[in-house]
């Protein structure tokens, strides 16, 4: 199982963007997390399989309708104990 973390910068707190990505997240089969950080962007972890993360990767890049993506970064990740998929 591949895992990735995503820090996703621009207008993305306030904007129901941690539970979209929840929702697309475990559409796509993936577990991990979602949740706001201290500087106004998102931290995306999730893990599953590698097609997977890339159509998350990509979906992360417009977000949900009120969300205004400015980068998304991405980091490799270890992907043990992810279960679910939790916003917080």
């Amino acid at each position: 199982m591949a895992a990735a973390r995503f820090l996703v910068r621009g207008r993305v707190q306030g904007v129901r963007f941690r539970a979209a990505t929840r929702d697309e997240a475990l559409r796509l089969g993936l577990s991990g997390h979602a949740r706001n950080l201290a500087d106004g962007s998102v931290e995306v972890l999730a893990a599953g399989e590698d097609a997977s993360l890339a159509a998350l990767q990509r979906w992360l890049q417009r977000g949900p309708p009120l969300a205004r993506v400015d980068e998304v970064v991405r980091f490799e990740a270890d992907a043990a104990g992810a279960e679910g998929f939790v916003t917080g």
